[in-house]
């Protein structure tokens, strides 16, 4: 933990993004949940989920210009403060609901989950342009060669804060009153924005505007479309994040009527998710110092499928988490090695271009795969039964990991030096 010690910015920095992450752990419980006190259509609640993400595939490519034309600590000031009035938003929204569960056919549950859903899209928008300019921003505030340990760091941060704190908080409040988690997001949102503030920031190698917007554009995808490895990562990620989503988003269902958990009981499980990530940030830039990238990234490949296996068979929360914790520490591992490699590899100028196309394919998949997952299971409960349409994603999830794991075998080669 020396970079905390030592480096302020970077302290800032750490500091703002456990805050942050503190509440979206809070409203990754908190949208479900309570689309679920709204509607048990899986089609509905998965439409909530996928209007989260849909940003990320409408909004990633000009994000990545914008980035680079802008001052980037300056965007994610901007975009943590428009996310606090937002979330302001979701808290009137409940206020002016009728009480909470609605009954089947209810009247209002049409406009309630349309107002959610464009909530958690505008949410979506502003986290498009604060993440990208975030990653972007790390190598303005570490050397390069620090740049395995602040990722591990930050990725350790985010599950803590994102997963094994904000859930189970979540939790308990939405139990004490519906609008209580909602209302502690919006002040961690305001809390990051003011750390961020107050960071040394070097300024970024901003593009020469004397082209158009889409031109700028362009000289990103060339680069992009000019390394192989990096369009095959950013393709893999996009696969690997399409049936990680589909699982978070059937999550909700499995855990309520399967494993016949709660609020508090769910949140609780998250944290096992958590535990994983936490375990793949700190031993992550360990793993990948004393066996190298190529093993680890392999590893992270063979690992992926565990996760779906154990979700199709398991009622058994204690599986489940076990499931969730494989899930994140695969993720997370993978994550030090490619992430890094892009921020060492990519010059500054287009960084946020690079990043924001590699993220549209990465990303861009994972609203697909929420309203894919509600399709999926809203289409086969009737033919199937609901418990096993509700396993279905999983089965499905497994089979495109195992493919995944032996594409990377036979085609993933990463440079030995990063």
């Amino acid at each position: 933990m020396s970079l905390i010690a030592t480096n302020r910015n970077f302290r800032l920095l750490f500091s703002a993004t456990a805050v942050s992450n503190l509440g979206d752990g809070i409203s990754a419980l908190a949208f479900p949940w309570l689309a679920t006190l709204i509607t048990r259509d899986p089609f509905l609640i998965s439409a909530v989920a996928a209007a989260t993400r849909l940003p990320w595939l409408l909004f990633s490519l000009p994000a990545g210009v914008i980035t680079d034309r802008m001052n980037r600590q300056r965007l994610m000031v901007s975009a943590d403060i428009l996310r606090m009035v937002l979330t302001m938003g979701v808290i009137g929204l409940i206020l002016s609901a009728p009480a909470l569960p609605l009954h089947d056919g209810a009247a209002q549950m049409t406009p309630l989950i349309a107002g959610l859903c464009a909530a958690a899209f505008l949410l979506g928008s502003a986290e498009v342009l604060r993440d990208n300019a975030a990653q972007t921003a790390l190598p303005s505030v570490v050397e390069k060669r620090d740049l395995e340990r602040a990722n591990g760091q930050l990725w350790s941060v985010e599950q803590i804060m994102g997963q094994f704190v904000g859930p189970p908080v979540a939790g308990l409040l939405i139990a004490l009153a519906v609008p209580a988690p909602f209302l502690l997001d919006a002040a961690t949102f305001g809390i990051a924005a003011f750390l961020v503030w107050q960071i040394a920031m070097l300024p970024n190698v901003r593009i020469q505007q004397v082209s158009g917007f889409w031109r700028q554009m362009r000289e990103g995808v060339d680069w992009m479309f000019g390394q192989p490895l990096i369009l095959r990562l950013a393709l893999m990620l996009g696969m690997l994040n399409f049936v990680i989503m589909m699982s978070a988003t059937i999550l909700v269902l499995l855990s309520q009527e399967i494993m016949g958990l709660d609020a508090a009981g769910h949140g609780l499980l998250l944290t096992a998710g958590a535990a994983g990530g936490v375990f793949g940030g700190m031993f992550g830039p360990k793993l990948v110092s004393r066996f190298g990238a190529q093993i680890c990234v392999f590893g992270a490949l063979i690992i992926f499928p565990i996760p779906f296996i154990l979700l199709t068979v398991t009622s058994n929360p204690w599986l489940a988490g076990l499931a969730l914790f494989l899930e994140m520490f695969s993720g997370i591992v993978w994550n030090v090695v490619t992430v890094s490699l892009r921020q060492r590899i990519i010059p500054d100028a287009l960084l946020g271009r690079v990043n924001s196309i590699y993220r549209f394919f990465g990303w861009g998949s994972i609203p697909l795969g929420a309203l894919f997952a509600g399709l999926l299971v809203s289409s086969l409960e009737g033919s199937l039964g609901r418990e096993t349409a509700l396993r279905v994603p999983y089965v499905f999830g497994a089979l495109v990991c195992v493919g995944l794991a032996l594409y990377g075998m036979l085609r993933l080669r990463l440079p030995k030096a990063l």
